[in-house]
């Protein structure tokens, strides 16, 4: 905990630089790279996917703290010349980096393996910006037990996830963004999380919002939704276009394999939030019929052979750690 709480000073610190301009000042929009900067960070992706894949697979955990040290360094330092959003770095294949249709932002985010049994996550959203317009996105997740359905989070204290699948979407305050989740919470549990990320007058990220409406609603409006299951199943969360809204496994209560508690598991039937007039309406039993799996053009995460959990494809890890 101690190489994990230098990390993050190190997260922030980097932050508090001279180079970094608040989300107030008026910038113009990333524009063309020069062919020297597009060298510039080729030669810099070399090292960041080097440094992406020893955070993830070193077998030694002080290597891994030290790795994701120098990749926050590294991918700064990188991101600090002009016109950086342009570049795709396309060879990251440990990192997820997912942007919206209006190409407005980009998020970064990955994983970063305390033990066996533990991830903690970092990340970072860059602003469309010729000059350098970056927040960080600091984990407290270890802190927010159980997760916080009900409130809004600044990027200073991050439910930390690895996302996988971002959807824009219109409402009468402006445009939001849905951000899909994953969360390796231990050994016994998983998390997928639909999380809220909106933009304050001052140009703030926030994440959390009140869009999601059932019926009856509940006492309390969730400003996330958060899908907890047992770590030895698998759920699909995720924008279906053939269908047009967002579908889900539901999930039933079971008594815990390992005897503590409850766990939950898929029972074959999905459910679903269909999208209308800047609200994401529940729907519940969206297939009459319990199926084995929702009618998709292609499988979601966890069953793709050739892909990792965020879609890119898998890379051999050294650890024998149990994949999310």
């Amino acid at each position: 905990m101690r190489q994990f709480a230098c990390a993050v000073l190190l997260w922030v610190g980097a932050f508090h630089t001279p180079c970094f301009v608040s989300a107030q000042q008026p910038l113009k929009p990333s524009g063309a790279l020069p062919a020297e900067s597009v060298a510039k960070l080729h030669a810099a992706e070399d090292t960041l996917a080097l440094l992406a894949y020893a955070v993830v697979n070193d077998t030694v955990e002080r290597e891994r703290f030290a790795s994701c040290k120098v990749l926050i360094k590294q991918l700064v330092q990188a991101l600090k010349t002009e016109n950086s959003y342009k570049y795709p770095f396309e060879r990251l294949k440990m990192m997820s980096i997912l942007a919206p249709p209006d190409s407005s932002f980009r998020v970064f985010t990955w994983q970063l393996p305390v033990n066996d049994s533990t991830n903690r996550y970092y990340g970072a959203i860059q602003m469309n910006r010729s000059a350098l317009q970056l927040f960080p996105l600091i984990d407290r997740s270890m802190e927010m037990e159980p997760p916080p359905i009900y409130e809004t989070l600044k990027p200073e204290r991050w439910y930390g996830v690895l996302y996988y699948a971002i959807r824009q979407f219109d409402t009468r305050e402006g445009k939001k963004y849905l951000l899909f989740g994953y969360d390796g919470v231990d050994a016994h549990t998983r998390r997928k999380i639909i999380d809220v990320l909106w933009f304050d007058k001052a140009g703030n990220p926030v994440f959390g919002a009140p869009v999601f409406r059932r019926n009856p609603p509940k006492k309390q409006q969730e400003l996330r939704l958060v899908f907890e299951y047992a770590a030895e199943g698998s759920i699909k969360v995720n924008w279906d276009e053939q269908y047009k809204m967002i579908l889900f496994d539901h999930l039933i209560a079971i008594p815990s394999p390992t005897g503590n508690g409850i766990a939950y598991v898929t029972d074959g039937s999905y459910d679903g939030l269909k999208y209308e007039k800047g609200f994401w309406n529940y729907v519940s039993q969206v297939f009459h019929d319990v199926m084995k799996d929702a009618p998709r053009p292609e499988p979601i995460l966890e069953n793709r052979k050739d892909k990792n959990i965020i879609g890119k494809p898998k890379e051999q890890r050294g650890t024998g750690r149990k994949k999310g």
